[in-house]
């Protein structure tokens, strides 16, 4: 877990509901619903609003303290559904959600400005951007109107990153590199640092080496001054590691992604599978903790 920062320990949600606290005792945990037919990982099983809202309170009961709702794949290959179809999606499923559990924090994973300033209208209160982050040197278009709408409607914004690297590059010294200048991006246009997390995109553009690297140096992203979330569940790249497992039986690989993750400096989790990791995290809070007292001890 990183530091406590002063300027990123208050995000707020919009709505004035209670966000958790990001520099907590405890790694926080992010339950994914997808309400799409063609997720990598569960095959539209939350697709209709009632699956979403009961895959979205079992997630609560089993620890998250977050639900993260999507309504496009972004699995490799995917095909885009345009804003339309991804708004009819979303919103009865957010509704649904909404009803049943008003008062837990819910994020919108979308790189559309327009479907996620609709999402923050009916209730959503995190955006969780998939494509806010690119190369150091490019313009970051999508990224800046993202970060327009979260700074007008005063909303916390997740920025991942996603790009792939040339053969023979400084990966990690290019990759930091990318998430400074993004977030300085992001920050020009009004996005408050309080309100700033930023996402490695485990997944998204690297290939599987530097993936895993990027598990190992969490704490180098987390030295940048941000919370980091780590998005690392069921991906392929675990796959590969595992012998070529499917996604749900990736357990293994997610609860290794986990405990490096939660002692290496993530403040947040994204989970399919929230209750078979909880004890996982907490237990790599506790060794954090303990090693932070050894250290500190006279």
């Amino acid at each position: 877990m990183p530091a406590p920062s002063v300027r990123n320990g208050f995000w707020k949600s919009p709505h004035s509901r209670a966000l958790p606290c990001v520099f907590a005792e405890r790694t926080l945990l992010m339950g994914i619903v997808n309400a799409t037919p063609d997720s990598f990982s569960d095959g539209g099983e939350a697709f209709s609003p009632d699956a979403a809202r009961s895959r979205a309170a079992a997630l609560v009961s089993a620890g998250a303290d977050i639900i993260d709702l999507g309504a496009e794949s972004t699995r490799p290959g995917f095909a885009p559904v345009g804003a339309e179809e991804e708004l009819r999606r979303l919103l009865p499923a957010l509704a649904a959600i909404r009803e049943a559990l008003p008062d837990v924090p819910v994020s919108v994973d979308t790189y559309r400005p327009e479907v996620a300033e609709a999402a923050i209208a009916a209730g959503a209160d995190i955006i969780n951007d998939v494509r806010a982050i690119g190369a150091a040197g490019e313009s970051g278009a999508e990224g800046r109107a993202m970060a327009r709408v979260a700074a007008r409607l005063g909303c916390p914004l997740i920025a991942m990153h996603n790009r792939a690297f040339p053969r023979g590059a400084d990966f990690l010294r290019d990759f930091l590199e990318d998430m400074r200048a993004g977030a300085a991006r992001l920050l020009s246009e009004g996005v408050p640092a309080s309100q700033l997390w930023l996402d490695p995109g485990f997944g998204f553009g690297k290939t599987p080496e530097q993936n895993l690297r990027l598990v190992a140096e969490i704490g180098k992203i987390a030295e940048l001054g941000f919370p980091v979330l780590l998005a690392a569940s069921r991906k392929s790249t675990l796959g590969l590691v595992l012998g070529g497992k499917p996604p749900r039986e990736r357990a293994g690989g997610d609860a290794a992604c986990c405990a490096l993750g939660a002692f290496g400096g993530a403040a947040c989790l994204r989970l399919h599978d929230v209750g078979a990791h909880r004890d996982c995290v907490r237990t790599a809070d506790a060794i954090f903790r303990a090693s932070r007292a050894a250290f500190s001890a006279p």
